[in-house]
């Protein structure tokens, strides 16, 4: 019976643990695992929900770049936010006579060192409820929380939320975003 009743508390403790002790060393992203020792390229390679952004990083040239020490956080918005663009812009962009505004769109979505969600939110809260951060391209993103939720605010008044936050990268940290975000 002291079994029953020990194991009836250890299952209870474990389903009230906090959130951060019952996620994985190695967060699943995309269904592949995300390994804090590997880069940024390499992690977002596996991910079956970026292989929009993978192909745009390859088609900008930027796969070196992401690649490199860093530190890098990156927003990494999935194929479904890239499927809420209108028809044929991914398309479009892709082609080598767009690179540059290609590139310009995804270094929107990267931000010079590494900014866990817990950083993000400090700052939102320091700057009474937004933050505005400087993005690679040098154009702003602010941030600001509905709820518990990182909303991002793009220089167009486009939105987009941190759904999946702090995927540790050997080279920075990713947060999956559900919309892209884009500079003026």
């Amino acid at each position: 019976m002291k079994k029953i009743i020990v194991a009836a508390f250890a299952l209870v403790a474990i389903a009230f643990a906090p959130k951060a002790f019952s996620q994985s060393k190695n967060p699943i992203v995309g269904g592949a695992a995300m390994y804090a020792t590997k880069n940024i390229v390499e992690n977002a390679a596996n991910s079956k929900d970026h292989t929009t952004l993978v192909a745009a990083v390859k088609a900008a040239g930027l796969v070196e770049t992401l690649a490199s020490a860093g530190p890098f956080t990156v927003f990494a918005p999935t194929n479904a936010a890239f499927d809420k663009l209108p028809a044929g812009t991914v398309g479009t962009l892709v082609r080598p006579e767009n690179k540059a505004t290609l590139t310009k769109i995804l270094t929107y979505h990267v931000l010079a060192g590494k900014f866990s969600a817990a950083a993000i939110k400090a700052a939102i809260k320091k700057g009474k409820g937004t933050a505005t951060f400087t993005t690679v391209s040098g154009g702003k993103l602010k941030a600001s929380l509905v709820g518990k939720k990182v909303k991002l605010t793009d220089e167009n008044g486009g939105t987009a939320y941190v759904t999946i936050a702090d995927v540790n990268q050997s080279n920075g940290v990713i947060h999956v975003i559900d919309s892209v975000v884009t500079p003026k």
